[in-house]
């Protein structure tokens, strides 16, 4: 056993890990686990599943990874979970593996921020950059996109979507999606505008922002139907040409969206 393995720890025959992996007391790693160079696993942790774990990922203790889904239609196929690289993941977080009933993995991308007690549910796909803070809990099927924060304590519907670039305030109710850069909070939740500070902090030009907010108003300020909406937008494109590709991940958004906008 590596040295890098308390004694105490379990690691079930099968698994395979980096030699550079630090796994600490009384952790449990079980026989379907890969984990990649410069993972720690902290004291108490248990990986189980199908689960493979990329690099310099940090489990801190107590968290549970790679159980089962919640879902009582679960029938014990074998079905899995994806980690990426660079990822924390803090105390009594529990992440759970996909079903069939949808594509049969549950992925979180890189360099993500996921905070103490979150519940990341069976086939939830989450980008990458993102922050979720402390007791999130994402049911099922829920999809999140890159650089998308969602606040401390919000619960979030089965199959909803929540864009890149957004932000949730603490405590929200999230019951339909949530576009890209859209800024709100509440029970249930509602919009309130774009997240501006976010995405000067990421390097979005004034003018980039500026066209944003024109789609929001679009969007929500004036009493369109979606179709209209959208149409404006497509127009305004065509009017400022360099806002195109930092308005499309908007446009395709709506019209690709599961459960409705909150509006």
């Amino acid at each position: 056993m590596s040295n890098n393995v308390h004694p105490t720890a379990i690691i079930y025959d099968g698994a395979r890990l980096h030699p550079s992996v630090i796994v600490g007391p009384y952790a449990v790693i079980h026989k379907d686990v890969c984990i990649d160079e410069g993972t720690t696993v902290g004291a108490h942790c248990i990986i189980d599943g199908c689960t493979t774990i990329g690099k310099n990922n940090n489990f801190y203790r107590f968290s549970s990874i790679g159980g089962m889904p919640q879902d009582k239609k679960y029938g014990g196929e074998p079905t899995r979970l994806e980690i990426g690289d660079n990822n924390t993941i803090r105390e009594y977080v529990t992440i759970n593996t996909g079903t069939v009933q949808d594509v049969g993995t549950t992925r979180i991308g890189n360099d993500n921020w996921i905070m103490a007690y979150v519940h990341i549910a069976h086939d939830c796909q989450i980008g990458s950059h993102t922050i979720i803070a402390n007791s999130v809990q994402l049911a099922g099927h829920i999809h999140i996109g890159d650089w998308a924060i969602v606040g401390g304590g919000t619960a979030a519907h089965q199959f909803i979507r929540i864009g890149e670039h957004s932000m949730t305030g603490g405590m929200s109710a999230i019951r339909q999606d949530i576009p890209p850069y859209v800024l709100g909070a509440g029970q249930p939740y509602r919009p309130a505008g774009i997240n501006s500070e976010g995405l000067k902090r990421r390097g979005f030009s004034a003018e980039q922002i500026s066209a944003i907010k024109e789609a929001y108003k679009i969007i929500y300020m004036r009493k369109l139907s979606t179709e209209q909406a959208l149409d404006e937008i497509k127009q305004y494109q065509e009017q400022h040409p360099d806002t195109r590709t930092v308005l499309q991940p908007f446009l395709d958004f709506f019209q690709t969206h599961s459960r409705g906008i909150g509006r």
